[in-house]
């Protein structure tokens, strides 16, 4: 595959980076996103989000769930248009219908192409398009595990499930990683010219022997003006609510150190975050930073961080897959910029 020389496309400006600190303090919007039904599309939550800001727009890609789970893509130019954006469904694109969730987007420089990458029953999948504006534009699902679920994940997920893709690609390769629910995060690696194709070599990245801490939702940053990276992972506290724990290492390969990764100092958690608009959740769930830079490094500026993720009603109860999650955006306070 030939490297193509064009420019990534243009994204926000890149600030001067800051500082990651050991310590956070959030504040959160009140639910910015939510279902918008339509008759084939009764939906009851919006969740697992990723984000991009692209040509002066927020593009938003999350899953949706009527009787089974899909995609959907909104757009708007300020987060205050958000709740009244239209959705697209993906489904009525060529990614079609069937099980697909939890989707991640990025522009991947070489090839000048954004991919979607997303969970489709037992495999991570992915589509390609010229044209992020264009929800209809997307290509059919295709696989990125040429064998299936690797030997090692299927030898360790116990009574897990195969979750949350995520692409992040330095100089030379391409990373996968993923987590099984089940206290092991999974990381697999193809050279930066073969990507799409040729992931392998698939390892434990980490482990927890409490799966509670270590669930799912893994998010990996490089870190802007640093040779470091940043990961976030969601765990389940001591009082059932989700929340996420954070470290750093100075390759995507590890070894990662704990930044903020305890109850008592979370990366973000309920209790590290403010509501002046009421506290309509006490879950910080399965989000994404919204990144300095949309390509295949994953860059974020540390020292102004904001973070899209699903929240839900305390009171709320019942199956899992049939709780109204909804979006809303964290940002960092005493930002070190």
């Amino acid at each position: 595959m030939t490297m193509s020389l064009l420019r990534p496309p243009a994204s926000r400006p890149a600030p001067t980076a800051g500082s990651l600190p050991d310590t956070f303090r959030w504040s959160s919007s009140g639910p910015l996103i939510g279902p918008k039904p339509d008759p084939a599309h009764a939906n009851v939550a919006v969740k697992d989000p990723s984000v991009v800001h692209h040509d002066g727009r927020y593009h938003v890609f999350a899953s949706t769930y009527t009787d089974g789970y899909n995609l959907m893509h909104t757009s708007f130019t300020d987060w205050s248009q958000a709740p009244s954006a239209p959705h697209s469904y993906l489904d009525r694109s060529a990614i079609g219908a069937g099980y697909r969730a939890a989707p991640q987007v990025f522009y991947f420089a070489p090839q000048s192409l954004w991919y979607l990458v997303y969970q489709t029953d037992s495999n991570a999948s992915y589509s390609t398009t010229t044209d992020i504006a264009d929800p209809m534009s997307w290509s059919a699902p295709k696989h990125l595990y040429a064998d299936g679920m690797p030997d090692i994940v299927r030898d360790n997920i116990g009574n897990g499930y195969w979750v949350d893709f995520w692409v992040i690609c330095d100089s030379a390769k391409c990373y996968l990683f993923s987590s099984d629910d089940n206290g092991h995060l999974y990381r697999s690696e193809t050279a930066l010219a073969d990507f799409p194709n040729g992931f392998g070599n698939t390892v434990i990245a980490m482990r927890d022997n409490d799966r509670h801490r270590l669930f799912e939702a893994c998010n990996i940053y490089k870190i802007a003006g640093e040779q470091r990276y940043l990961m976030l992972h969601e765990a389940i506290g001591s009082d059932g609510r989700r929340w996420f724990r954070s470290w750093t290492a100075p390759a995507i390969t590890g070894p990662w150190s704990a930044l903020a990764d305890s109850e008592s100092n979370p990366f973000a958690r309920a209790d590290n975050v403010t509501f002046p608009d009421g506290a309509w959740t006490r879950d910080i769930s399965h989000g994404e930073v919204v990144r300095t830079n949309v390509d295949q490094t994953m860059e974020i500026d540390p020292g102004k961080l904001t973070y899209l993720y699903q929240g839900l009603d305390p009171d709320a109860s019942g199956d899992y897959n049939h709780l109204p999650w909804r979006l809303g955006l964290l940002t960092q306070l005493d930002p070190t910029c």
